[in-house]
């Protein structure tokens, strides 16, 4: 597959991007257990190096990701290749590295007090001296006070800290918002096979923003690895029910129906499940969490079949149900 591009940034992206949450370890956000169990950290170095290898250039992480470990990791992986990649992480809570606890800030003004030391402390975590892509972390940061945030980030990018910024949020009002900004270039959000985003991925094609999109395998449920019997670890973020209700039951609901068209060509379900995002929108870009060689493996063959057919998301969308102009 072509490259695509990372919005209006115009920085060429692989059409796959990995996802480093799952590498970060155990951590907890407020009171729920946010991590994906314990890591190899040693595994997930070389997951990191293996993606790159296979032409895999853009790393999405974030400070809470294992409260910094997820950065620690990527930093690691990628060092002396740092003009070859393009990084993004995120920021917006409040990080304490040693409990292993990320909580909300006391209000939305202190999000941007605590701006430039939270982007200074993933730049010490990265060990690099800028960020391609600032994302706000904040999914329900409240729209009044965007604006003013959005000004400090474009102070960031003037002192070459960050280059440009985004949001990931599932709020279109929100991301139209961020997008005046003149260097806001991505709306991270969710998007697979039984979780469409038509708003938003119409929102980011007229303002130029890249659609980054978390989730493409629905946590795992479309990878054809689970079923409704599988208990998580109680340190797995997907025990948690609202994980369970949004992404497991229905794509466990679906996933026969789908297999003939997702596995076509020879592609694994997860193979199916990422070129049915690139056959939804050409500026999508899907980025799976990866913690394993074996993983990036098996992701990164998925760009040698490209998207889905157009009559083959036609017959998906009958099958799921979907409106004929949908």
């Amino acid at each position: 597959m072509d490259k695509r591009v990372l919005g209006r940034s115009g920085i060429p992206v692989s059409p796959l991007g990995m996802g480093c949450w799952a590498i970060g370890g155990v951590w907890q956000f407020i009171a729920i257990q946010a991590g994906w169990g314990e890591v190899d950290d040693a595994e997930s170095i070389r997951a990191v190096q293996h993606a790159f290898d296979s032409g895999i250039n853009f790393f999405d992480t974030a400070a809470t990701y294992g409260t910094g470990h997820s950065e620690h990791i990527v930093g690691k992986a990628l060092a002396g290749q740092r003009d070859k990649v393009v990084i993004a992480t995120k920021f917006g809570f409040n990080v304490d590295e040693k409990a292993k606890l990320a909580i909300r800030y006391t209000d939305a003004a202190d999000v941007i007090t605590h701006l430039r030391a939270d982007c200074e402390a993933s730049l010490r975590r990265l060990n690099m001296d800028y960020i391609d892509l600032f994302q706000l972390h904040v999914w329900d940061y409240p729209i009044e006070s965007a604006v003013a945030l959005r000004d400090a980030l474009e102070t960031l990018v003037q002192e070459g800290k960050i280059r440009w910024y985004g949001w990931s949020t599932d709020s279109v009002e929100s991301a139209r918002v961020f997008a005046e900004g003149e260097h806001c270039a991505a709306i991270q959000h969710d998007l697979n096979v039984v979780k469409d985003a038509a708003e938003m991925l119409a929102l980011c094609k007229q303002l130029n923003m890249a659609s980054v999109n978390r989730s493409p395998l629905a946590r795992g449920a479309l990878t054809g690895k689970y079923s409704t019997n599988t208990v998580f670890a109680e340190n797995d973020v997907r025990r948690d029910p609202w994980s369970h209700e949004t992404f497991f039951v229905p794509a466990l609901k679906h996933l026969e129906a789908l297999r003939e068209i997702l596995t076509s060509d020879g592609r694994t379900l997860t193979q199916g499940a990422l070129a049915w995002i690139w056959g939804r929108s050409d500026i999508a870009i899907p980025i799976p969490g990866i913690r394993t060689v074996a993983q990036v493996s098996e992701n990164a063959g998925a760009m040698a079949f490209g998207p889905l057919k157009p009559e083959q998301m036609r017959q998906m969308d009958e099958l799921l149900g979907v409106p004929a102009n949908g």
